[in-house]
């Protein structure tokens, strides 16, 4: 039976398990919202699968400890169908950049806080829209298999193979690789913002697992 840590999250040890770490800047709107949409394309790709191996958490660079997500926020994932259920805000901490194998962050600020904090965190650390841009110029067939490697080693390896093009692929503008902050806007900006992640997500967990989405 797997374990799982205080937020319901599967434990592993760092041979086994790739973490994915979303950060923005409350943990109650952005973040929130990533965390729990990854979750659901993970599951939606590889069913009982997911948890093996592959552990996606968030956290805020200035986070409401102990929180619940923004309403809002909540109302965004019901909309794609995924769980907003027991979610705590959490405030970036060390052990959290220590233990991620992948952070994307809302913003390129964001991406600087984290970096900043050390760890060796600058080659595993992006903007989710720059890790998007980048995994689309990854050849999938240059990855392992994630069946016959499992889904832990290419998702390694795609980090690798995206950190290795940064310097090659820039955005064309500095608002590109930014998800603007929706806290305290009405709901259809709120599903904007959502509408922005989800199609950020989606080349990624296809990455990732190999497994584009249902059509």
């Amino acid at each position: 039976m797997t374990a799982l840590d205080g937020r319901g999250i599967a434990e592993g040890t760092a041979s086994d398990t790739f973490r994915i770490l979303h950060v923005s800047t409350g943990n109650v709107c952005r973040s929130p919202i990533t965390e729990r949409l990854t979750r659901h394309a993970l599951s939606d790709r590889l069913g009982a699968r997911l948890c093996d191996g592959l552990l996606v958490e968030s956290a805020g660079t200035w986070g409401h400890e102990g929180a619940p997500m923004e309403a809002n926020a909540a109302a965004v994932l019901a909309d794609f169908g995924a769980d907003a259920t027991g979610f705590i805000g959490r405030e970036l901490l060390d052990e959290h950049v220590i233990r991620a194998d992948l952070v994307l962050t809302a913003t390129r600020d964001h991406r600087s806080q984290v970096i900043s904090m050390g760890h060796s965190a600058g080659l595993r650390t992006f903007t989710l829209k720059e890790f998007t841009r980048l995994v689309r110029a990854i050849d999938p067939a240059t990855l392992p298999d994630p069946i016959e490697d499992g889904v832990v080693a290419r998702a390694r390896a795609l980090v690798r193979a995206a950190a290795a093009l940064r310097g090659w692929l820039l955005a064309p503008s500095v608002e590109a690789d930014e998800v603007y902050d929706p806290y305290g806007a009405p709901i259809t900006f709120f599903r904007s913002i959502g509408d922005e992640i989800n199609t950020a997500l989606d080349p990624v967990v296809t990455a990732i697992t190999g497994i584009p989405a249902r059509t």
